[in-house]
């Protein structure tokens, strides 16, 4: 964690959907203080409602006052399924960069305190997050986030051609087994072979990252192809798991920002909805 550092706190809507007329820095402050105990214990509880075969790995950029400067830090989150069918955030940490040190404390942490039976792993290509996602969580095979790779896919063609190129990527996720995503996907390198070689390169490389989604039950695809948690369906079938809001703060030293991120990202579907 990072001692004297906090986050502004955010504008007025906020504070009116909690039915406040108005916050100061000090009452931010006095309260986050308050919340202390309560998140310290969240953030070191026993991880002990495994196993997860699903963890979803990201970063959120926030700014923080550091003395009398304004610096950016990251937000580290790991999301998890656990045993329940339930998402439940495992873990967050404050880090000065999005590097490979970072993420390895954070996931060795995770590990130290319960986290088993990891089977797949849903993030960015974030290199340092690769190599410590290997280190650390060996037996889980990794998905690259179709959202994050659809970004850097795009950068490969002319601005004119990137509506197309975007839906013909789509396509391969449109189809109903994993057969066929992977024939779409060898039919859409070879239409963009000609004309876009580097993107077509691209495609041909991250194959297996970017589908290895396709190893697991089709019900849970629309969840685990990014890491997103807004990305997938927010219909839910019968029976279907749910995600849990078992996270109401986040690390006291990031203040409201990163507390009312934190909490966002326990709404929203679970492996399962459709």
């Amino acid at each position: 964690m990072l001692p004297g550092r906090s986050v502004d706190p955010p504008g007025g809507g906020l504070v009116e959907t909690l039915g406040i007329a108005s916050l100061s820095k000090s009452q931010v402050s006095q309260l986050a203080t308050s919340l202390d105990a309560a998140v310290a214990a969240f953030r070191t509880r026993p991880l002990d409602a495994g196993p997860y075969p699903y963890v979803w790995l990201d970063a959120l950029a926030v700014r923080c006052r550091d003395a009398h400067r304004i610096v950016n830090v990251c937000v580290v989150v790991a999301t998890g399924v656990n045993a329940d069918g339930r998402r439940e955030v495992l873990g967050v940490d404050l880090v000065t960069s999005e590097d490979g040190a970072g993420w390895t404390a954070l996931l060795r942490d995770l590990v130290a305190r319960g986290l088993h039976g990891v089977q797949l792993v849903v993030s960015d290509a974030h290199q340092g997050l690769k190599e410590a996602t290997t280190a650390v969580l060996s037996g889980a095979c990794w998905q690259r986030c179709r959202t994050h790779f659809a970004r850097n896919l795009l950068t490969r063609v002319p601005k004119s051609a990137q509506d197309l190129v975007a839906t013909l990527a789509r396509s391969v996720f449109a189809q109903p087994d994993g057969e066929s995503v992977w024939a779409q996907h060898g039919r859409i390198v070879a239409q963009l072979a000609e004309r876009f070689p580097e993107a077509a390169g691209l495609l041909v490389e991250a194959g297996p990252d970017l589908l290895a989604f396709t190893s697991f039950p089709k019900e849970h695809w629309r969840q685990i192809w990014s890491n997103n948690p807004r990305s997938g369906s927010t219909a839910r079938s019968g029976g279907a798991p749910t995600w849990s809001a078992s996270s109401p703060t986040g690390p006291p030293c990031c203040g409201w920002s990163a507390l009312c991120w934190l909490s966002s990202t326990t709404s929203g579907p679970s492996p399962g909805a459709t």
